[in-house]
């Protein structure tokens, strides 16, 4: 008898187990939902904003704007007028910080000019206390 209860183990044993682990395949979906109830409501809330539409302005510029050019040399121009330097550039600029309304000044860099020479002019302008600085550039071509 002990004969065949040791076969009847050993036969058990050979048999093919049909049966699918589902414990990885739950806990994958788990992490997948609380990703995606962590990310929905990002996604879905939003500032109701009306964003402002493209339009195509000519630069009007007034008699008393400033501009201030500099070349891909980083020579720095005044109204099309050469100065001689950073020393010149921020009397001038001081001179017109005490102007009341204080006019604008609108940069114009060249497309090869070296930041550091765009940038030393900014930094003239904020240490003339300058209230309203702009930059001029070309729109990209249509089509």
């Amino acid at each position: 008898m002990s004969r065949l209860r040791l076969r009847a183990a050993g036969a058990a044993e050979d048999e093919v187990n049909a049966n699918i682990n589902t414990t990885p395949l739950v806990d994958v979906m788990l992490v997948l939902l609380i990703i995606f109830l962590i990310t929905i409501p990002v996604v879905t809330r939003t500032v109701p904003l009306q964003l402002p539409k493209e339009r195509n302005v000519a630069r009007q510029t007034k008699p008393e704007n400033i501009e201030l050019s500099v070349d891909r040399e980083g020579a720095v121009y005044w109204n099309a007028q050469r100065l001689a330097g950073q020393d010149e550039l921020f009397e001038r600029l001081k001179a017109v910080a005490e102007q009341t309304p204080q006019p604008a000044i609108q940069i114009r860099g060249d497309i090869k000019a070296r930041y550091e020479s765009v940038g030393r002019v900014l930094l003239a302008c904020q240490r003339a206390a300058i209230a309203k600085i702009g930059f001029i550039t070309e729109p990209p071509s249509r089509g």
